[in-house]
């Protein structure tokens, strides 16, 4: 990317930026916005980067993962911050499994003997790297205890694809060990598959050229993994349901019913550990078989064959499988006029070890930015709803705290919860943004009210203009800039937000800054102050920007008259996911016939004889049409209610008692887009709209139901996931058209 053409067409906004900052807001009445804009100034100048400085160094002295001495010390650390702020704080205690390990061995016997070292060297470099008395192992949180020996297959990145294209190759891992590169997909998905296709055990790790020298400088040189760098991680199938395995759908309190462990569906069966590259190295110079395609290869200095392995793989893991506490600090600011509705901030403070970047970057920004509300409080203002800030523990091994939390209070949540915000890990660079697309012209406005540090200009412009720039195409650069509003992506999983948007309904928000923040310190021992201070976010001041971004919203949320949902954005979103959706069955029906007849017409079998050692692929049966118009006529349908709704809203005759009550209607509308029953064979999940997705893990899947349907297959689910959606969508168009009556 080049850097100084990003920097010369963001200025080229300067003056759309500058016009923008006025006095208008959405929610606001004129003098509301007045007030709100002096309120948001101050709460700016109250915000100091050498205070996340000082927090992130604290926080991160010693490593902090669940159940351990630091995790409790910072659990009680940041309630003793908030409460020193006048924050009605409490620490809320769970009770959740969370295995740690006993025994880890991984070998390799036959003509080459090797043992890996399953370790991260001290360096002198990084004053924290030592402490490997206090310091969690190398491991997947969530792998099977094991004991096993077999051949190794190499199974590239591990997901559906790979295996499809090893049943070509005549490779069968039935028996064997497999190892993947992290990478594609959520590191969940490899061990899943790799179950599913018959391995006894799975070894992920983490290839140079997405994640070491191939990138550029290693630790401590420069950001980015060095040799015998690991990525810890939880292997959790969270695309099932994610917190506690043993009580799904209830919070984990100490009394709380519990199941086997043995009768947790989104528990391996399989053991599975991760490894440095230099661990990996010897393990794949010991495949035979064919040489794998070019899109498999690595940056490793060998041939990259897909194997069996001429040597025998020992993996053997055990695991201490206890109860720990989860420490969730629960800080509230009660709100003057409506006490009861409450908009929710939250970041988590456990970490695999260290976690400078991860998590505490964020968690940092996020005290700052409550440090900066209760300074406001001292001049005389007040948030008309409640606020309320949460330091979750456990999301590391699962959402884990956040989940319980959820799910104990989620029918207090459903009444009073107006929005989460939700951020994770932070560096130097552009703003990351998803969430529910409703929320799209107020957090435009958010976005554009904030100035980036490095280019002068809001961050929205800044991020435009990045995403012109990289654009791939000349039409996509056009599309790009007509438009002035900051489209938000559906979120999947892998943070907080998760059980909120997903499980319950409330609108959420997901926030992040980065770009310029590249580095292999992703859960080891090398995300650490001293790479965070060298390479993340030096000065600290995109920190800052976090606490502006999130702030504000926390601020207009909290203060709104009216408020800034619009649902013609979110029914715009939906109307394209329905597009999508239809172009996927279409397109699948359409291949599908091509490639049978190519097959059919012995295309393939005379091709493979002259260059390609490949399998033709197997006969398809052939994609029936679906019976879209049901879901087709809903979406129009919520095209009519949402512009009613719009107009309804608009209106200035609306009472105050009136207004007030369709506050709360807006607010709660999401949660009729969650069906009764979840998603097949994973009901934790009640979105019709997002989900994460089955093989994706973090990556999110539009109307997940139907789409996750044609992709296996199943075309009488199809069918009956695409009346599903549409009863769905039209149960939410009424609930908006009662809401518009209601007004009057």
């Amino acid at each position: 990317m080049n850097k100084s053409c990003i920097l010369l067409l963001a200025g080229c906004f300067t003056a759309v930026v500058s016009t923008a900052q006025t006095s208008s807001i959405l929610g606001f009445s004129p003098a509301a916005a007045e007030a709100q804009l002096a309120a948001e100034k101050k709460f700016d100048d109250n915000l100091a980067a050498k205070n996340i400085d000082v927090l992130i160094k604290k926080m991160s002295a010693v490593p902090h993962h669940v159940g351990s001495p630091g995790d409790e010390a910072n659990a009680k650390y940041i309630l003793e911050k908030f409460k020193g702020w006048g924050y009605d704080a409490e620490i809320e205690t769970f009770y959740t499994l969370f295995p740690t390990p006993v025994i880890r061995i991984l070998e390799m016997t036959g003509t080459r003997n090797f043992k890996a070292s399953l370790k991260e060297p001290t360096l002198k470099e990084d004053a924290t790297s030592g402490q490997q008395a206090e310091q969690l192992p190398v491991y997947n949180c969530w792998s099977a205890d094991g004991d096993v020996t077999a051949q190794l297959v190499f199974v590239n990145y591990g997901v559906p694809g790979d295996y499809e294209k090893l049943a070509r190759l005549g490779i069968d891992v039935k028996g064997k060990i497999v190892i993947a590169k992290y990478g594609q997909s959520w590191r969940g998905i490899k061990p899943k598959v790799a179950q599913e296709h018959g391995a006894i055990g799975c070894i992920i790790y983490s290839d140079p050229k997405e994640d070491g020298y191939f990138q550029g400088d290693v630790y401590p040189k420069g950001p980015f993994r060095p040799a015998f760098g690991a990525q810890r991680g939880s292997v959790m199938d969270m695309p099932i349901y994610p917190g506690d395995p043993l009580t799904p759908g209830i919070g984990a309190t100490k009394d709380a019913p519990r199941l086997d462990r043995k009768d947790c569906t989104n528990l391996l069966k399989i053991p599975v550990i991760p490894i440095s590259y230099a661990d990996a190295l010897p393990l794949l110079e010991s495949l035979e078989g064919p040489v794998v395609p070019d899109e498999w290869k690595g940056a490793l200095p060998l041939t990259y064959h897909a194997g069996p392995s001429v040597n025998k793989i020992h993996l053997k893991l055990s695991f201490n499988w206890q109860q720990k506490p989860l420490y969730n600090v629960i800080a509230k600011l009660k709100g003057s006029e409506f006490p009861d509705e409450w908009v929710i901030r939250g970041n988590h403070h456990d970490a695999w070890v260290n976690g400078a970047a991860d998590p505490l970057s964020g968690q940092a920004a996020m005290m700052e930015e409550a440090r900066s509300v209760s300074e406001l409080v001292k001049t005389g203002w007040k948030p008309k709803r409640t606020i309320v800030y949460c330091a979750w523990d456990g999301e590391e091994p699962g959402l884990l705290g956040s989940t319980e939390w959820v799910e104990y209070h989620a029918d207090e949540l459903q009444k009073k919860a107006v929005l989460y915000i939700n951020s994770d890990g932070n560096g130097r660079g552009f703003l990351d943004a998803g969430g529910s697309q409703a929320l799209e012209p107020a957090f435009t406005e958010i976005a554009k009210s904030v100035i980036d540090p490095q280019t002068n200009v809001s961050v929205f412009e800044r991020r435009r203009s990045f995403d012109i720039v990289s654009a791939g195409s000349s039409k996509a650069k056009k599309e790009l800039l007509s438009k002035n509003t900051f489209v938000l992506p559906a979120l999947g999983s892998g943070s907080d937000f998760s059980p909120f948007a997903q499980h319950i309904g409330i609108p959420s928000l997901n926030l992040a800054f980065g770009g310029e923040d590249d580095g292999g310190e992703y859960h080891s021992i090398y995300d650490s102050y001293d790479l965070y201070r060298r390479f993340k976010d030096p000065t600290f001041e995109y920190g800052v920007v976090l606490a502006k971004t999130a702030g504000h919203t926390t601020l207009r949320f909290a203060d709104a008259e009216s408020l800034p949902f619009d649902f013609r954005n979110l029914q715009t979103t939906i109307s394209k996911y329905a597009a999508d959706v239809i172009a996927l069955a279409d397109n699948m029906r359409e291949n599908t016939q091509v490639e049978n007849l190519l097959i059919k017409e012995k295309y393939y079998t005379v091709a493979n004889k002259i260059n390609d050692p490949l399998l033709p692929p197997v006969v398809k049966t052939e994609v029936p049409f679906l019976d879209f118009s049901a879901l087709q006529n809903a979406v129009a349908n919520l095209a009519k209610s949402t512009d009613a709704l719009h107009v309804a809203g608009s209106s200035n005759t609306i009472s105050a008692a009136k207004r007030n009550e369709l506050n709360q209607q807006l607010y709660k509308a999401e949660q009729a887009l969650l069906t009764k029953d979840g998603l097949p064979r994973r009901g934790w999940y009640k979105h019709a709209i997002y989900a994460p997705g089955f093989f994706t893990g973090y990556g999110v899947k539009t109307l997940p139901g139907i789409t996750e349907a044609i992709e296996q297959r199943n075309w009488k689910e199809a069918q009956e996931q695409i009346e599903i959606a549409a009863t769905t969508i039209n149960n939410f168009s009424a609930y908006l058209d009662k809401a518009a009556n209601e007004t009057k």
